[in-house]
């Protein structure tokens, strides 16, 4: 899906990832799942892109669902893999903490892992060498992405500004379809790690000058990040 000039989305509304196509190279934000490496060859070829544009691939944390093709793209086309360093751990070895799962409705929940299943998130593979980046961080990459620190879903999450795209990518630091209810609009996103300091950390999302909003699950949110943050905080 094109969203603006330079600006797409790959997968749905269960799951999403984000390519940013400038005359430089890609920058891509996400992985999505296994699967959604047949969803980015297509989207190249629409662009009339090779794979080698691809400069680099940003992780907004090291969750199952958000490097299903990462592994994959840096073993067999050498793109690199940045993370935040507080998550690199989790995203070499899956090895994470058991949250609360909180509400859930029996369609939607099986509804997300159903497609899961479709999308091969059963094969997913863990990422064998990533490089790690810190808040306030601009990358050198296409867009100049910069590192927002977000802490709470994952000790590492992320938001990626990338201003020529404007568009803040938030990852679960929120969501606007909640995966186990099918809840749509703004909220907190399930499995967090910690629920208090992800609330904490829409204060720096709020500052950010952003026309696009972009979660890894749910609808693309037009607006600013201060309203968003807002919203999520009552729905909260």
């Amino acid at each position: 899906m094109k969203l603006a000039p330079h600006l797409h989305r790959l997968g749905n509304d269960v799951v999403a990832s984000y390519l940013v196509d400038l005359p430089e190279g890609i920058t891509l934000v996400d992985a999505g799942l296994p699967g959604h490496w047949n969803d980015l060859r297509r989207k190249l070829t629409e662009l009339g892109r090779p794979l080698s544009d691809i400069r680099g691939l940003v992780l907004t944390h090291g969750d199952g669902d958000h490097i299903g093709f990462a592994e994959r793209l840096r073993s067999e086309a050498g793109v690199p893999v940045f993370i935040h360093s507080a998550d690199a751990h989790r995203v070499r070895t899956g090895e994470k903490p058991k949250t609360p799962m909180g509400p859930a409705r029996i369609g939607p929940m099986l509804g997300f892992f159903a497609y899961g299943v479709r999308k091969n998130a059963l094969r997913t593979r863990h990422v064998s060498e990533v490089v790690t980046v810190a808040d306030g961080q601009v990358l050198d990459l296409p867009g100049s992405p910069v590192v927002i620190g977000m802490p709470g879903h994952s000790p590492g999450s992320i938001a990626v500004h990338i201003p020529g795209a404007d568009a803040v990518f938030v990852g679960d630091a929120l969501t606007t379809r909640h995966v186990l209810t099918g809840r749509v609009g703004p909220q907190p996103a399930p499995f967090t790690d910690e629920p208090e300091e992800a609330d904490a950390s829409l204060d720096r999302l709020a500052a950010v000058s952003a026309s696009w909003v972009l979660p890894g699950h749910g609808a693309p949110w037009r607006g600013s990040p201060a309203d968003i943050a807002a919203a999520v905080r009552t729905a909260g």
